[in-house]
């Protein structure tokens, strides 16, 4: 049966057994070693939209929800873009300017709202806004692979972005709730 255009993808079978020497496939059909810092950045993308999964599985407050399923979907297209050898603009799926230009917007949106800072700020308070913490160093850490990776420059500024704005929520969400945020107290 073809595939309905409006599928992405469709997988009848999950494994193939064509990973199993340690070299998996590209988005461009290309071979490549497992160990390829490609293929370790789009893993890391895949667990940081994963841990969104996490963090929107449990209490969020609505006006953060719809953002973070939407980021969850853009990871994905940040992902199919890491998977493809990047030599500049072409008409693969890449992640945009537009992309980022949301962010920043949310983050000015979200963080309009926050007292400002006077202190860093410790990993915790509500469960969302400690999700939301671990969510955001994921997010840096996959802007590194992506950075090693020597993929689409906007690929990583998008990936920078959805750190910072992973700080911010988790910010908004202690607010939100009405708990203070664990600041860090030096030598404390």
């Amino acid at each position: 049966m073809p595939r309905d255009p409006t599928e992405p993808v469709r997988l009848t079978k999950i494994y193939t057994r064509g990973g199993d020497a340690g070299e998996t496939s590209l988005g461009d059909g290309s071979r490549t070693s497992k160990l390829d810092p490609r293929i370790r950045a789009y893993g890391i993308v895949d667990e940081l939209n994963s841990q969104l999964g996490i963090v929107l599985a449990g209490e969020l407050p609505d006006s953060l929800r719809a953002p973070l399923e939407r980021i969850q979907n853009q990871l994905f297209d940040v992902g199919a873009d890491l998977s493809v050898p990047f030599h500049g603009a072409d008409e693969r799926l890449r992640a945009t300017q537009p992309m980022i230009d949301e962010l920043e917007s949310l983050c000015d949106e979200h963080n309009a709202m926050l007292p400002e800072l006077k202190s860093f700020v410790l990993p915790g308070g509500t469960e969302a806004a400690a999700r939301l913490h671990v969510a955001r160093t994921i997010a840096r850490r996959a802007e590194l692979a992506a950075l090693e990776a020597d993929a689409n420059p906007l690929a990583r500024v998008y990936l920078n972005r959805v750190s910072d704005l992973l700080f911010i929520y988790a910010r908004a969400a202690n607010a939100l709730a009405g708990r203070d945020e664990p600041l860090w107290r030096p030598g404390g």
